[in-house]
């Protein structure tokens, strides 16, 4: 069993990416739209703008109110899509209840839109034209290129369905010739396929949800899940200690997935200016 390591990964691929944006004779700028105080966001947000100084980035922060007006948010992204120093703009997830998120994601012009989120970003991935993927799928996909795992014509299944993770991956997978299945909530006998998977995973957020009996023996495990226990641990949606010796490759919770996702952000920001000029 080999543990891939997403945290070696990144500090190799920064410092790749470091020398690349050296080449550019101009500092690249990322903004962060925060709004409201979920605790998970800040440590997110902290997180990039580590990353962002890392690379030297021109990192802007923008918190804003819990109880602001939608139009406000708005008109910031329209500024920051006219000003031509800011290559990369992202909202920070969770939104409040309020506020339509999908609407807001879309108001970000597509060639800045660092999270791959909007629905034009969503569509050119679905077709297979190179754009901004969001970040977490394609942090997995340079994990397994990194350890030379191949995608192609292997059995992938994906638990769950979001649109951050589980339906873009899928394109992706798809896009690199894996035979994909996307499994959720409503799924009948979840077990019948995670065992007929070659690189199986999961992102629900549920503790430990995939057991032992649920992977094939020699398989790949990718755990995005990130779940803070009662005793403050960190845990994944996979059962990582009895797991672990079953299979070929598995990744850690934490200094798996969620070191790649970060690391990503600096490379779509770095391509979104390619994008634009």
């Amino acid at each position: 069993m080999t543990i891939l390591d997403g945290k070696k990964v990144k500090e190799e691929k920064l410092n790749e990416l470091k020398e690349q944006i050296k080449k550019l004779n101009e500092k690249l700028g990322l903004v962060v739209i925060q709004i409201g105080e979920d605790p998970a966001s800040k440590v997110y947000v902290s997180q990039k703008e580590k990353m962002a100084k890392n690379l030297n980035f021109k990192f802007q922060h923008i918190k804003l109110p819990e109880d602001v007006e939608e139009e406000k948010v708005l008109q910031i992204i329209d500024d920051l899509n006219n000003d031509d120093s800011i290559d990369g703009i992202l909202v920070q997830m969770p939104m409040p209840k309020h506020l339509n998120a999908k609407k807001i994601q879309n108001r970000i012009h597509p060639n800045k839109d660092v999270d791959g989120l909007t629905d034009i970003n969503m569509g050119r991935l679905a077709h297979n034209v190179d754009t901004l993927v969001p970040c977490t799928p394609m942090g997995i996909i340079h994990l397994l290129e990194y350890y030379k795992i191949d995608i192609s014509g292997k059995n992938v299944v994906i638990v769950g369905r979001s649109d951050l993770v589980g339906k873009p991956l899928a394109s992706l997978m798809t896009n690199y010739n894996a035979t994909v299945t996307l499994c959720h909530s409503k799924t009948k006998n979840l077990n019948e396929f995670t065992t007929n998977a070659d690189i199986l995973i999961a992102a629900v957020g549920v503790p430990k949800l995939i057991k032992k009996d649920d992977v094939k023996e020699n398989s790949v495990i990718i755990d995005v899940g990130i779940n803070r226990m009662k005793d403050n641990t960190l845990c994944g949606d996979v059962d990582f200690e009895n797991i672990k010796d079953k299979v070929s490759f598995i990744t850690p919770v934490p200094g798996g997935v969620g070191q790649m996702t970060v690391c990503e952000l600096g490379y779509n920001t770095y391509k979104a200016h390619l994008l634009r000029k």
